[in-house]
């Protein structure tokens, strides 16, 4: 009788095919060479890094010897994962800016065939972007009653469970991978709230008709966190089966199996949930400021996107092509740049280079320690005197009471030559912007889960 021993005797490491091979061997009475043949003919070929890492589009030039350092960085990063076999194309866009020299760079695209990899969306699924037309309501009103209704910071709100609604708690509980109390429990805790780090509430006018807008930028919050550790660990199980040889930081889950298109499903409702997180804000701001009916549109810049059988993975970075964004109704995209400058309404397409993508902002040039500690350095100044210098003119808040200076203006890249690499590498067109009035961030916040 075949059983998992005989297996492994014969050379094979526990598989979850071993179950197949030792009904399909003792239903059929296979011996040893028959037992080969067969489990050859069901089991796939051990995939192997490229000997090489494959070429990549580079949208973007240095501007100064630290953009160069930078640059310099972030393609050796990309360097780094281009060799996982998965992998067919890639492009940095002009915010491109390192995470780690074995991450995908923030401003990074890779294009898989038939491979979703967690890693590449990383925890902050869906960061995205969402704006309102409030008219000519006035500016001060909307970020005074913004403040009031939005909130920053670590943990949810209870009073959020009326929020999610039934049909989509019912697609949650039907799905591998967020059918769990956790996941349930964060998708209803955290909707409405917006995290920290760089997300924000902006509020602004528009150019072309001096409209208010208020725009929005988070993720799917501690929701999308927990998705992305279950499909880190999935993801790693099939590496180690199909390409223990390849890149241990960026496993797979491949699309053509049924935890592949769980997890694609699972992506989708991370979205949904993400759209609906952003509207609930809008919603109570524009009642709030008795605005009924504003329009608005909004996009993601970290997903995964799909096209056949190829899966872009954006880390940072502006989809310009509709069939990416299938909900869009106006083709507009949102490109924000620091709390002093205008965020960017550009429109798009695929071109061979910038693979149906735009930078998703500025980006940086220096961690935030390194900004931390040359701010300071440099100016010589209090944290108070350094806030106001650089926020001179605006109304800017911090949800927490406590400024956070890596957020300031002079933590990103030059606004001007973003924009300008923008039309130089031909990733979309500037139709509009939305001049800065003010805008709410979270500020330096309590983090618990980093205490040791």
């Amino acid at each position: 009788m075949v059983t998992g021993k005989t297996l492994i005797d014969l050379g094979y490491k526990p598989s979850k095919w071993f179950k197949n091979v030792i009904d399909y061997a003792n239903t059929n009475n296979l011996e040893s060479d028959a037992i080969h043949k067969y489990i050859d003919s069901i089991v796939p070929k051990t995939l192997e890094p490229h000997r090489e890492p494959i070429s990549f589009h580079k949208n973007i030039v240095a501007d100064n010897k630290h953009e160069q350092s930078n640059i310099d960085s972030v393609c050796a990063a990309m360097s780094n994962i281009l060799t996982i076999p998965t992998a067919v194309n890639a492009a940095i866009m002009p915010d491109a800016c390192p995470t780690g020299p074995n991450d995908i760079p923030v401003g990074g695209i890779v294009v898989t065939k038939n491979a979703i990899h967690p890693s590449m969306h990383s925890a902050d699924i869906c960061c995205s972007m969402m704006a309102t037309d409030l008219g000519f309501t006035t500016p001060s009103v909307v970020l005074e009653a913004a403040f009031k209704l939005t909130h920053f910071g670590v943990g949810g709100r209870q009073t959020s469970h009326r929020w999610l609604p039934n049909d989509l708690k019912d697609k949650i509980c039907s799905n591998y991978y967020l059918n769990s109390a956790k996941s349930l429990k964060y998708a209803k805790d955290h909707l409405g709230t917006q995290g920290d780090g760089n997300h924000f509430l902006f509020v602004g006018i528009r150019k072309s008709d001096g409209h208010t807008i208020m725009v929005t930028h988070h993720g799917s919050r501690g929701f999308g966190a927990n998705l992305y550790k279950e499909g880190l660990y999935k993801a790693e199980q099939f590496r180690q089966e199909l390409s223990p040889n390849s890149n241990s930081k960026h496993p797979w889950i491949p699309f053509d199996t049924r935890e592949g298109q769980d997890y694609w499903e699972a992506l989708q409702i991370v979205r949904e949930w993400t759209k609906l997180n952003h509207e609930i804000i809008h919603t109570l701001v524009s009642k709030n400021v008795w605005c009924s009916n504003p329009e608005r549109f909004w996009n993601e810049h970290n997903f995964v996107f799909k096209k056949d059988d190829l899966f872009y993975h954006a880390k940072g970075a502006t989809p310009l092509d509709d069939i990416f964004v299938p909900d869009s109704t106006n083709g507009l995209r949102l490109i924000p740049m620091n709390m002093k400058e205008s965020i960017l309404v550009v429109r798009g397409q695929s071109t061979e280079t910038n693979l149906g993508f735009a930078p998703h902002g500025a980006g940086r040039n220096f961690s935030r320690s390194d900004h931390r500690k040359l701010t300071m350095i440099r100016n010589n100044k209090s944290k108070a005197e350094i806030v106001a210098e650089e926020t001179a003119g605006l109304d800017v808040r911090f949800f927490s009471g406590v400024a956070d200076i890596t957020e300031l203006p002079s933590a990103y890249k030059n606004a001007d030559k973003v924009k300008e690499q923008i039309k130089k590498f031909n990733l979309g067109t500037i139709v509009d912007e939305i001049e800065p009035y003010g805008c709410i961030m979270a500020g330096e916040i309590d983090k618990p889960w980093r205490r040791k």
